[in-house]
């Protein structure tokens, strides 16, 4: 049986190189956040740019920026002198010293609008439709998160949810009671049996859903 990191390594390497700024800030957040596995990493953050390239959204919502790395994959798919903009948001306020530097040392960072706070809260007070979303925030509350953010998404316009398997803990017994998977689990449960949008799990690092809200 060939180790999934095998795999992973090997798609790294046949993929866009992770450019240094990039992987500098990959092992910034490794070594001093305690949660540096969160980051989105190079292989996600490549087709994250990509999708942004495929789909050109003018605005872009994120929950959860976390380090900032992939607010700045996203950003680098926008065009660089057009008007297009990525708003992120990061609840946990002990993490805004850290990102800030990161996203404001990028060479994209007017393509960014980092702000501390909830994004379903504060996001409609944007006043404006978004394009592209990338959901990657409190687990326990996917479902919530989702029903409160379709509405700001314009028709045509596609929804990232990152970590919808879970490290397998979706499929395991062993989880039932853990409230994170639990939370999951009704996500994904409420996007399959949602006939507004169309979905696809991609089981690229740990699971990565596409949801497109339908046309008509």
């Amino acid at each position: 049986m060939i180790e999934p990191e095998a795999i992973a390594d090997y798609a790294a390497a046949h993929s866009d190189a992770e450019d240094d700024y990039l992987h500098r800030l990959w092992r910034a957040a490794n070594i001093h956040t305690v949660h540096g596995h969160m980051a989105s990493g190079h292989l996600q953050g490549r087709l994250l740019k990509m999708l942004v390239m495929m789909q050109r959204p003018r605005y872009i919502l994120e929950v959860g920026t976390f380090a900032g790395y992939s607010a700045i994959c996203m950003a680098q798919g926008l065009p660089q002198k057009g008007n297009g903009k990525v708003f992120t948001f990061e609840i946990n306020d002990e993490m805004e010293d850290f990102t800030r530097q990161w996203i404001n040392g990028s060479d994209v960072a007017g393509l960014i609008d980092f702000r501390i706070g909830n994004a379903v809260t504060e996001a409609p007070k944007l006043g404006i439709m978004f394009d592209m979303m990338f959901l990657d925030g409190d687990k326990r509350t996917y479902a919530e998160t989702y029903d409160a953010l379709l509405p700001l998404l314009n028709p045509g316009g596609i929804i990232l949810a990152d970590n919808t398997l879970w490290d397998g803990h979706v499929v395991d017994p062993k989880y039932d009671c853990d409230s994170q998977t639990m939370g999951i689990r009704r996500f994904n449960d409420l996007i399959a049996d949602d006939d507004r949008v169309e979905k696809v799990i991609v089981p690229i690092r740990d699971g990565l859903t596409i949801i497109r809200k339908k046309t008509t």
